[in-house]
């Protein structure tokens, strides 16, 4: 029997208040060698998963897309997420014939038929692995950003809502990797002084 070429595709990123959606695509070979110990990258520790996504790298297809605070902020975090995963999906350097999706939408413009399910990334081998690359490379972004914007936390929390970071954001206002759409930054923002540190970033 042949079994049709399968891309997974996932996104990281949607809930945070800072940084950008990464959205993976990825193939993975016939026979590929960690197959069993793939899974939701939210089930895996981070040692796991950046050993895992050192793996997907090394033996499968793989595709990334980013989509960044302006873009989110452009388009609303839905159509964001969205163009992103279709542009992951288009970047694979081999055609799939099928993409499965995490979760319960399609993106529009996919290069062959898709199908959403929701908790592939625990049920899917090629969506796990793309819910492991997506969540890698963001959390090493945002690690990165630690350094460009001191004083945030980005290492520790990765931009999502906790108590650090919304204190930091309260004493600080937003940075250029905020989210202005989001309610928390909008109120940091309106704060006097604030919007001048987003005109001109360091």
């Amino acid at each position: 029997m042949t079994y049709p070429l399968i891309a997974g595709l996932d996104e990281a990123g949607r809930g945070p208040l800072a940084g950008p959606v990464v959205a993976a695509a990825v193939i993975l070979p016939e026979g590929f060698s960690a197959l069993s110990a793939l899974d939701d990258s939210k089930k895996l520790t981070a040692k796991r998963r950046d050993e895992l996504a050192q793996i997907i790298r090394a033996e499968a297809t793989v595709s990334i897309a980013l989509a960044e605070p302006a873009e989110i902020d452009r388009l609303n975090i839905l159509h964001a997420t969205l163009a992103a995963m279709g542009r992951a999906a288009a970047g694979l350097a081999r055609a799939p014939q099928i993409i499965l999706i995490d979760g319960n939408q399609v993106p529009p413009g996919l290069p062959c038929p898709a199908r959403a399910i929701i908790g592939g990334d625990g049920t899917e081998p090629a969506i796990a692995a793309a819910s492991i690359i997506a969540k890698t490379v963001r959390d090493a972004l945002m690690t990165q950003a630690e350094a460009r914007f001191p004083g945030y936390g980005f290492a520790g929390h990765k931009g999502y809502p906790s108590p650090v970071h919304r204190a930091a954001l309260e004493a600080l206002g937003p940075c250029p990797l905020h989210r202005l759409g989001y309610a928390p930054v909008r109120a940091a923002l309106e704060k006097s002084g604030f919007a001048r540190r987003m005109m001109n970033p360091a």
